[in-house]
């Protein structure tokens, strides 16, 4: 079997030294601008959720209402140690 070896120019061979393009200003892939639509749009669904299990029975109401708001409390009290 014959190979026919041909000399690669320097123009197309492999950088011996990784070139890193510098990062634009904004990246594109992340939207940036939806997250408050976000956190509005969760916060509303969970508001949805507890009043609708409200609906049925007062008492796990109540006891969803309080979990989140002791989960809040912890959340922000361990974040500010």
């Amino acid at each position: 079997m014959n190979l026919y070896l041909q000399e690669i120019p320097a123009s197309q061979r492999a950088p011996k030294a990784i070139q890193e393009t510098p990062a634009p200003g904004q990246d594109p892939l992340i939207a940036s601008g939806l997250q408050k639509q976000q956190y509005v749009g969760i916060i509303g669904l969970a508001i949805a959720l507890i009043a609708a299990v409200g609906f049925f029975s007062r008492r796990v109401e109540y006891a969803i209402a309080f979990a989140v708001i002791l989960s809040i409390a912890l959340i922000t009290f361990l974040l500010l140690i």
